[in-house]
C-alpha cells in the first residue's frame, strides 16, 4: 500500500481521538518507566498522554514515516521510532504500552497480546482500543463489494484480524489483571462531497481495498460502495448521518516483581 495520508486521516480527528482518552482515562496506577504511543500515526495522542503524565519519557512507534513526520511535529514526544508493530522492541521495557486503533492492523493478537505483556516493566500496562466495526456494512461491505469486482485479490480484508471480545479476555486471562469493554459511538458525519461514511472509511480501512485493485477496478468499486452506504446509512435532512461505530477496549495490567 501507499504511505497513510495524514491530512485525510485527520478529516474526523475528533471522533477517532475520543476513543483514546477513553481509554487513557481508565489506565490505573503505572510502575516507574516510559511510555510507548504504539501506531501514534500523526500523534494526535501525544499531547494527552504527555498532560496525564507529563514526568515520562513518552516514545512513539509508527510504521509510517508521513505519520511520524506529523508526529514530530506535534512535539509531544521524547523520541520516534519506524518500526513494523508486530517487531518492535523497546530498549527499556516501559510502564505503559498505549495502542490506539493499531494492533487492528497486526495478525495474530493470540501471539501478539503476550508478547506485548512480555514487553512491559513488571507491573506495567498494555492499553488498547480496536474497531469492532468488521461486520457493520461500512466495513462488510467494503469486503462484498470488493470480492464481487476482483475476487480472491483482497486479501488479509477477507478475514479482519480483530476478535471478539471474549477471546481477547481468554488470551488476556493468563497475563495479568485484565479489563474489558466495548462501546457503540454513534457518530454523526457531516455532509461530504460523497456518501460521509465512504469518507470516513477511505482514510482507514478501505486502503488495502483499494490497494489491490485496478484505476477502473477502483472508480467501480467506490460507485458501488457508495450505494450500498447511502442504503445501509440514510441521510438526515442536513445531508449528515447517523454512524454507530463499535469499538473494542481491553486494559492488561501484569503482575509486579515478587517482593
Amino acid at each position: 500500500m501507499a504511505d497513510w495520508n495524514p491530512s485525510a486521516y485527520a478529516a474526523f480527528a475528533d471522533l477517532r481521538l475520543r476513543p483514546a482518552l477513553d481509554l487513557i482515562a481508565h489506565v490505573p496506577d503505572l510502575p516507574a518507566g516510559g511510555i510507548a504511543d504504539l501506531g501514534c500515526g500523526a500523534g494526535a495522542v501525544g499531547p494527552a498522554l504527555r498532560a496525564r503524565w507529563p514526568g515520562r519519557r513518552l516514545t512513539g512507534i509508527d510504521a509510517s514515516p508521513a505519520m511520524l513526520a506529523g508526529a514530530r511535529a506535534t512535539r509531544a514526544y521524547d523520541a520516534l521510532a519506524e518500526a513494523d508493530l508486530a517487531a518492535w522492541a523497546p530498549d527499556r521495557p516501559p510502564a505503559l504500552i498505549v495502542a490506539n486503533a493499531a494492533l487492528n492492523w497486526v495478525p495474530d493478537h493470540a501471539a501478539l497480546l503476550p508478547a506485548l505483556a512480555g514487553r512491559l516493566a513488571p507491573g506495567g500496562v498494555l492499553a488498547a482500543q480496536v474497531p469492532g466495526q468488521h461486520d457493520a456494512p461500512s466495513h462488510r461491505m467494503l469486503r462484498e463489494v470488493a470480492a464481487g469486482i476482483a475476487p480472491g485479490r483482497i486479501g488479509a480484508m477477507a478475514r479482519p484480524f480483530v476478535l471478539d471480545p471474549r477471546a481477547y479476555a481468554r488470551i488476556l486471562a493468563p497475563l495479568g489483571a485484565a479489563d474489558l469493554w466495548e462501546t457503540t459511538y454513534l457518530q454523526r458525519l457531516g455532509p461530504a462531497s460523497g456518501h460521509p461514511v465512504a469518507a470516513f472509511t477511505a482514510a482507514t480501512a478501505m486502503r488495502p481495498v483499494l490497494a489491490a485493485l485496478s484505476p477502473d477496478e477502483a472508480a467501480r468499486f467506490t460507485a458501488r460502495y457508495e450505494a450500498a452506504m447511502e442504503e445501509a446509512y440514510p441521510r438526515e435532512a442536513d445531508g449528515s448521518v447517523l454512524f454507530p461505530f463499535r469499538r473494542i477496549f481491553l486494559i492488561l495490567k501484569v503482575p509486579p516483581c515478587p517482593s
